[in-house]
């Protein structure tokens, strides 16, 4: 069988970022796409689901105080240990 050129157009950082899974996963970028056609192909289907959830207003956030408290320090409680915090959480 006969290999032919396909050109897909992509943002540069994602490429960047999927060049450098791939190479961990001892693949390069067009095995991983050739790998990803042949599932589709033999699943006659995106062989993920693919879908349009959004973290809710919880999930969002939790999420902003996380990086709120990753940037400032002081803000939140810390532990020495996992213990320490256990006890703290169950009293």
């Amino acid at each position: 069988m006969s290999n032919i050129n396909v050109t897909i157009r992509m943002d540069e950082d994602l490429k960047k970022q999927a060049d450098t899974l791939f190479t961990e996963l001892g693949l390069n970028l067009s095995t991983a796409f050739n790998v990803f056609v042949r599932q589709a192909v033999r699943e006659q289907a995106i062989p993920f689901v693919i879908t349009k959830r959004q973290p809710n207003a919880e999930t969002l956030a939790a999420i902003d105080e996380v990086q709120k408290m990753k940037a400032d320090s002081t803000i939140g409680k810390s532990y020495s240990d996992a213990s320490q915090m256990m006890e703290e959480l169950l009293a």
